[in-house]
């Protein structure tokens, strides 16, 4: 929806959404906006709304006491609805001009469908905030800092913290923000201001961006999905969709679109993509690079895309087995230190740099995270493989696996995964609410796997998942977390699932040693 927009109802008057283009303009003030959720991100665009000046109503399913008690002090209200299967009277008396919706709002909720159904009202997710907002605070020269985005089913969060913490040794003022914790509007209103941002985006912040006319159209420094497989289909309703929303990191880039060689599906989506004027196209991955890539030779990570020799001359990076002293030489955190590097490189960072940095960087706890080592048995905690891609990349990090598996599966299969790996696992625990769909791929495609399973009565599922691993490993073996789903049926998140993963598996060795 571009231009003027007419409201229903006894409030109808004329707005200009493209006036709403710059934190400076008066525009904002008096708008009425309703905000959509109430987490990090929700109370982040109430917050930013309100002192730009507009009228800000929170309608929300579930509020904690703190974020309540801001909202009231900031001065929004505040309409909780458990149910939320219609609009509150108290949003139909608001009339807004404008929706922001938390990306937790699939598509297909029913407050949703009325603002953009009968209400006829422009939905914007916080992104597209942020992006008109961005020059709240200006480098020198007047100019707002540049944006890199990344996407990707995997390795989003290890991606964008290496790509700022690059550009930061760098000597820039960098911030990694959005999905991965630090909300953009909280980043861009930062008072020091930034050169560039870094800026995880999920295919829920993704579906929102590039709706709305120029105003509200990103137009990123540099982009990069980093992989796509199923998943969030139950948000999207089907991959054709969630593939298209991921898409969307390469419209309107500016300079660099990396994209994953062996990933063909992100080469089509930047071939289809709508880039600035001289826009190149980088491809990373673990074999020999072309000009224009990253990739591995002879065990080196090298750079053959930002040097003017790069028809038969290659900048090193630094090699797999440095990666391997750090804990970083698993395959797919390997082509995520390439997709960071080509980001990096794109905005003019030193290859010595680089080679630093990765010196010293660690990935964040629960993945493929080393949990223990007994009896020549391995104990593994990659709790953030929450779904059939990630633990897929897990899975192929190791030659004989106790694979523990579940949880929930949000409407993807299982069977592919099961059927690649049945040849290396020496067993399989399940645990989680969809058990079902594990049993029966295992029945289908690996019958010959030994195969356990934790009820969902089992007061610490944990402790009995790794009784039911250490009754079968031998030596050699890796013992895996590698849910492929998500971990709200059992735990608080991932970060919970891990930490009494290694909890049981610390639990259980201390037993065996008495």
């Amino acid at each position: 929806m571009t231009g003027r927009h007419s409201l229903p109802g006894a409030a109808r008057r004329e707005l200009d959404f493209e006036a709403l283009n710059s934190w400076h303009t008066d525009a904002w003030k008096g708008l009425r906006v309703a905000v959509f959720g109430l987490g990090k991100t929700g109370f982040s665009v109430a917050d930013t709304l309100v002192e730009l000046g507009a009228e800000v109503l929170v309608v929300t399913q579930q509020a904690d006491d703190e974020r309540a008690h801001l909202l009231e002090v900031i001065g929004a209200r505040l309409v909780v609805d458990e149910q939320l299967v219609a609009p509150p009277a108290e949003l139909l008396d608001f009339e807004p001009d404008l929706v922001v919706a938390n990306p937790g709002f699939a598509p297909s909720h029913p407050l949703l469908r009325w603002a953009e159904g009968e209400a006829r009202l422009p939905v914007w997710g916080d992104i597209e905030l942020a992006w008109r907002l961005r020059d709240k605070v200006v480098r020198p020269g007047g100019t707002p800092a540049d944006w890199i985005t990344i996407t990707g089913t995997n390795g989003k969060t290890t991606t964008t913290q290496l790509t700022a913490t690059m550009l930061k040794a760098s000597g820039l003022r960098a911030a990694p923000a959005g999905n991965i914790g630090i909300p953009v509007l909280d980043a861009i209103r930062d008072p020091q201001g930034f050169d560039v941002l870094v800026i995880e985006l999920s295919s829920h912040q993704l579906h929102r961006i590039n709706l709305h006319g120029p105003a509200g159209e990103l137009h990123p420094f540099a982009s990069v999905c980093l992989n796509i497989a199923e998943d969030h289909l139950e948000w999207h309703g089907s991959f054709e969709a969630y593939r298209a929303a991921k898409a969307k990191v390469y419209e309107n880039t500016k300079v660099a679109c990396v994209y994953n060689k062996g990933d063909e599906a992100t080469m089509h989506m930047v071939e289809e993509a709508e880039v600035e004027e001289g826009a190149r196209a980088i491809g990373f991955g673990l074999g020999v690079p072309g000009p224009s890539d990253f990739g591995v030779i002879e065990g080196i990570l090298v750079d053959r895309a930002f040097l003017d020799e790069r028809r038969d001359t290659a900048l090193e990076l630094t090699t797999v087995d440095e990666l391997a002293a750090a804990g970083l030489a698993a395959p797919h955190v390997v082509a995520n230190i390439l997709a960071a590097a080509a980001l990096a490189r794109s905005y003019g960072v030193e290859t010595g740099v680089i080679h630093e940095v990765l010196k010293d960087f660690r990935l964040d706890p629960h993945r493929i995270e080393l949990v223990a080592r007994s009896g020549d048995i391995v104990w593994v905690d990659d709790s953030k493989a929450t779904n059939p891609h990630a633990a897929d990349a897990s899975l192929r990090a190791f030659d004989s696996v106790v694979w523990i598996a579940g949880g929930l599966l949000k409407g993807v299969e299982v069977d592919d995964l099961v059927a690649q790996h049945a040849a290396r696992l020496r067993g399989a625990v399940l645990i989680g609410a969809d058990r079902d769909a594990l049993r029966a791929a295992f029945q289908a495609h690996a019958p010959e796997v030994p195969l356990f399973e934790v009820s969902s009565d089992e007061d610490d599922v944990m402790a009995a998942a790794v009784r039911f691993a250490a009754s079968v490993a031998e030596a050699g073996d890796t013992v895996l977390l590698a849910p492929s789903a998500a971990s709200f049926d059992q735990f608080a998140d991932y970060g919970e699932r891990g930490r009494r993963f290694a909890e049981a598996v610390t639990t259980h060795l201390s037993g065996d040693a008495k």
